[in-house]
């Protein structure tokens, strides 16, 4: 096996491995190393998240600049601040045997001018995130005219991010005869656009196959429906006693309902996500990274800059837009040498996104079923008898050990093994034997009988119309999107959106039909009141209907409401609806 110093590394590089106590290089690092130190090429590296790819670039990058000259020389750019700080402290780690190397972190949420004055005492290097760079461009506070050496990390997380102009912004100041070096997880379109781009015949690292999925992550897959995704996380969490995990939601408000939720429930939860100060985010990742938080609920861009070993499983609550994404999110366990489990709840509509995961990342992944109250139980049970096992008693114990067994002399061993079971594990059937089922088979079939009603009966479904459409910029995703993070909704609970060009229609089903109609009770978006009525009942196979509420605005029910107090413009009978089109025409 290759070692460090057979990479061609040289020996301030070298102790400063060997005092972190790395022996032998990840194959990323094996592969890229060699490459960068032998000549000045481009470079695009494929290798997924926490694969080492920090040192791959970090260790050249220090060896090829000229510690004497005070220019900037290398640019590192980075999605986000987490990230960006991380990389910082790691390449600061791997230069502590170089003399006057100077490495500044520059990333919004902290002091600009501060960060200014430390790159013009002399910053050979620079780790940026590209909006706070971009800034400082615009402010004359950096110059990159002279680099050699730019890197992009995390290359399509942050174009996913939507950074292709700031990147492009960045780089056209920089020389173009630089070295460019772009490592990533997965290599989309947008990632080639920019190899084409900024890169001249680049070398080509791969480490698996481009886009695959960790091999030391199993990945399963459990359906439920919309309003069932809380129930089926607690089960998943309780089944594994000692998951210490990351749970995904694809929006900030989620990442918040579902952490609350999870605190409320009893768990050790918090939430990360961009509404979160700096010094809130900082609490919060110390926590984790100290295990005093055993769930960690995040968005997609707080995940970035994440690396905390160990982490047992990760649990996509809600699949990303991108299947790209998921590999990053899969990325985060697994690390190591050690073995994780990524795990995808998912409504029947969206098992699609599965096999287009599965395609990305070259694997399988496995239908199972939630855990029912037995097997949470018995999971619970052998967490229980290992903690026994595995715990020294105290000294204190062996003083009162006495009198207890005393009050104990009229049972058995195994009676009191007995009721130390119901102690700790009555809680946990009590509450799941009480409820109904929350499984699945490989074909989303398994949902409890009133669940399977709600979804096959759609005679009850409650059709709305809201006038907001495609004029105001939505298509059904994101109006979709708006409904449900305005009513704290989950996504199978609003179905059938129809965008208009100034209306729109969605239904849902009866249980919701309230909280649709008093959650949009004086809502107000660009300073415009959103109303939203209930229509006549829907039939998704009468399609005669559908044309003719794209010409008319639909038929309404006499019960009709709005998010005003004002009269509702949409009660009105048939003659006014006449002369109203009239009134349009002129």
């Amino acid at each position: 096996m290759l070692s460090f110093k057979e990479l061609g590394l040289e020996p301030f590089i070298i102790k400063a491995v060997e005092d972190l106590g790395f022996q032998i290089p990840t194959d990323v690092q094996k592969e890229s190393i060699p490459l960068l130190l032998g000549s000045d090429i481009d470079l695009v590296a494929l290798a997924q998240t926490g694969t080492g790819k920090t040192a791959a670039f970090g260790m050249p990058l220090l060896q090829k600049i000229d510690v004497n000259a005070l220019h900037t020389q290398g640019l590192i750019l980075s999605p986000t601040r987490e990230l960006c700080i991380q990389i910082t402290k790691e390449m600061q780690t791997y230069a502590k045997h170089i003399p006057k190397v100077n490495i500044v972190a520059v990333y919004g949420g902290a002091n600009i001018q501060e960060q200014a004055n430390k790159i013009r005492k002399g910053a050979q290097i620079i780790v940026a995130t590209p909006g706070r760079m971009q800034d400082m461009q615009r402010r004359g506070m950096v110059n990159i005219k002279k680099i050699d050496y730019c890197i992009l990390d995390e290359a399509d997380e942050m174009l996913n991010m939507g950074f292709y102009d700031d990147i492009t912004s960045i780089l056209s100041q920089a020389p173009k005869e630089k070295n460019t070096w772009l490592f990533s997880a997965t290599m989309p379109s947008s990632v080639a656009k920019i190899a084409n781009k900024f890169m001249n015949s680049p070398k080509e690292v791969t480490i698996g196959n481009k886009n695959s999925g960790a091999k030391n992550v199993s990945h399963e897959c459990y359906t439920v429906s919309g309003r069932q995704r809380f129930e089926a996380l607690k089960r998943l969490v309780d089944a594994h006693p000692t998951i210490f995990g990351c749970v995904f939601c694809r929006t900030k408000r989620d990442t918040q309902r579902v952490a609350e939720n999870l605190i409320e429930s009893g768990y050790n939860a918090a939430a990360i996500h961009g509404d979160l100060s700096q010094n809130q985010r900082d609490t919060v990742m110390n926590s984790f990274r100290k295990k005093q938080i055993q769930l960690l609920v995040a968005t997609d861009v707080a995940a970035r800059g994440i690396d905390v070993d160990n982490i047992t499983h990760v649990i996509n609550y809600q699949l990303p837009d991108e299947s790209e994404v998921y590999t990053h999110r899969s990325g985060r366990t697994g690390r190591a040498g050690n073995k994780g489990v990524s795990i995808i709840i998912v409504t029947q509509s969206e098992h699609r996104k599965i096999r287009s995961i599965e395609k990305l990342i070259q694997s399988k992944i496995a239908h199972k079923i939630i855990p029912d109250a037995d097997k949470i139980c018995n999971a619970q049970m052998l967490h229980l008898a290992k903690k026994l096992s595995d715990i020294n008693p105290s000294e204190s114990a062996e003083k009162l050990l006495p009198s207890f067994t005393k009050q104990l002399d009229s049972l058995s061993k195994e009676d009191i093994l007995k009721r130390l079971v119901t102690i700790e594990l009555d809680r946990f059937h009590n509450y799941y034997s009480g409820k109904s089922k929350v499984m699945d088979t490989p074909k989303g079939k398994g949902f409890s009988e009133n669940e399977s009603k709600s979804r096959i009966n759609k005679k009850d479904e409650v059709r709305y119309h809201i006038n907001i459409g495609e004029r105001d910029n939505y298509d059904w995703r994101t109006l979709k999107d708006l409904i449900k993070g305005t009513l704290g909704l989950n996504g199978d609970e609003i179905f059938h959106v129809d965008v208009m060009k100034n209306f729109s229609f969605f239904s849902s089903g009866p249980d919701e039909k309230e909280k649709v109609i008093e959650g949009f009770r004086s809502v107000n978006i660009d300073s415009r009141d959103i109303e939203v009525s209930i229509t006549e009942k829907f039939n998704p196979n009468k399609k005669s209907k559908k044309s003719k509420s794209k010409k008319s605005g639909g038929s309404f029910s006499k019960r009709s409401f709005s998010g005003r107090s004002k009269p509702n413009p949409f009660k009105f009978s048939k003659k006014k609806k006449s002369s109203k089109r009239n009134r349009n025409k002129k």
